[in-house]
């Protein structure tokens, strides 16, 4: 099945400038037909779909560029999966410092949020 730039716009919620952006990095690789309007095949719609993907979890397009092109030079995928791993414990890394950062700054609001109730107290016992 082949896909229209439109179609996929829609299928995934883009704009078709940001399909072409996609292309103009060599993401996506589209043919072309009689008309010269682009023509996306199912390679194109799982290539997109792997670009979203990876945006969702953080990736850049560069990332995400070099992982999709590792698969085209090595059909087994071993290298695409070695690098998308490496990757994924980077990824992995910051979000365990984020989830520090929140929890660390969770509790500064807590601490402050009690004291502020303690304070509440001693004012409402002082009247």
């Amino acid at each position: 099945m082949n896909y229209s730039i439109s179609d996929l716009a829609e299928e995934f919620n883009l704009t078709t400038r940001t399909i072409r952006y996609y292309e103009e990095l060599d993401l996506l690789q589209p043919s072309r037909n009689n008309g010269g309007r682009r023509v996306y095949s199912r390679k194109e719609y799982a290539r997109l779909k792997l670009i979203l993907r990876g945006k969702r979890f953080g990736f850049s397009l560069d990332e995400i560029k070099e992982m999709i092109h590792l698969f085209d030079r090595d059909r087994s995928g071993r290298a695409q999966l070695e690098r998308t791993i490496q990757y994924g414990n980077q990824r992995i890394e910051e979000v365990n410092g984020r989830i520090r950062e929140l929890e660390n700054m969770k509790h500064d609001l807590e601490e402050l949020r009690d004291d502020f109730v303690k304070r509440l107290e001693q004012l409402g016992s002082d009247e």
